[in-house]
């Protein structure tokens, strides 16, 4: 009795050993910069007893590219919803299994019927997001909002455009006037000739250096996701946010699960948590970005849910366009980005 008794307490200790001295659990995301609030991330470490590991990227085709190239670490990722169509129809992400998500209730089933995926077969909406202007209202004289601020010569080497394809060549199209999504070869090629112009103006294509560079006051004025802006707006009163009047683009990212993901259940446990009404409210008020979640907006203040650089009046809505997956003409605008890079 005595040997089974110590043959136990040894093997009880052995199993403490080995728990003790084990790696957390891990949790690797893949998403954009200054995104989700710290305290959210901290919370869900804490109530699962793991880690939460995340590396960033500055555009969707970034992300795409990575992937593509073997990228294979990563459980959760944040693309915009044209990207997200795109890689499930590469085969590259999970379908989302509805009955792991007890929160996805709290998801506004109108905004997403609207959307790329309106059964969310792949996807769960994070949040909405749209693109403007930040500017130094002290450095910049004469604002206007118009996507024509960038042929400001008198602005050369203090303004930045995004790093992102879609989004630069796209505020080119509505500078034009014509369609964010469009696929017409004469249309691209204005669009293409008007980038190549403000290229001639801009310090370069940036994201989280260019919201830095407004910040600090090397830069005066940045193309810019609008949740970004009011964070520097929040830190520095001298900047300001605008949506040029032509009409800009709007977004939906979104959580996805990519086929390589190798903890998948602590995937949905994140998600189901971020989906929770009071996670999502607080992450909101860290982000500046308008969650399509109706228990945590209700529990947002009239100021943040009336404000037209976090929930756009109907006034921009019907000027501006919801980014699409083009399909077989994606590699039209890979062309054309291409050509802008190369060019002097």
């Amino acid at each position: 009795m005595k040997k089974v008794f110590l043959a136990a307490a040894a093997a009880a200790l052995s199993l403490l050993i080995i728990s003790c001295g084990s790696k957390k659990n891990e949790l690797h995301i893949y998403n954009w910069a200054d995104y989700m609030n710290p305290a959210v991330i901290e919370k869900f470490e804490k109530e699962y007893n793991c880690k939460v590991v995340i590396n960033y990227f500055d555009s969707n085709e970034a992300l795409y590219a990575k992937l593509k190239a073997g990228a294979a670490g990563y459980d959760i990722l944040f693309p915009t919803s044209y990207m997200s169509k795109l890689m499930f129809e590469q085969k590259m992400l999970q379908p989302i299994d509805h009955s792991k998500l007890k929160n996805l209730k709290n998801i506004d089933t109108g905004f997403v019927q609207k959307g790329l995926d309106p059964e969310m077969k792949y996807s769960v909406p994070y949040m909405m997001t749209f693109t403007g202007i930040a500017y130094n209202t002290k450095k910049v004289k004469n604002f206007k909002a118009s996507w024509s601020m960038f042929d400001r010569a008198d602005l050369a080497g203090r303004m930045t455009l995004l790093n992102d394809l879609r989004e630069v060549i796209g505020a080119a199209l509505k500078f034009n006037g014509y369609k964010y999504n469009s696929t017409d070869d004469k249309e691209l090629e204005t669009a293409m000739n008007t980038v190549i112009k403000w290229k001639k103006n801009i310090a370069k294509f940036d994201v989280d250096e260019a919201k830095r560079g407004l910040s600090s006051g090397e830069f005066f004025l940045i193309q810019v996701y609008n949740g970004d802006a009011l964070q520097l707006i929040n830190e520095n009163p001298d900047l300001a946010f605008a949506t040029p009047s032509e009409g800009t683009t709007l977004s939906q990212d979104d959580f996805v699960i990519p086929v390589t993901a190798k903890n998948t259940d602590l995937a949905y446990k994140f998600i189901d948590f971020m989906l929770d009404k009071e996670n999502s409210k607080t992450n909101m008020e860290f982000v500046y970005y308008l969650s399509p979640n109706i228990p945590a907006q209700k529990l947002m203040s009239k100021e943040f849910l009336n404000d037209p650089a976090i929930n756009p009046p109907k006034s921009v809505l019907d000027k501006s366009d919801f980014l699409k997956d083009l399909g077989e003409n994606n590699s039209k605008y890979s062309i054309i980005w291409d050509k802008i890079k190369s060019s002097n």
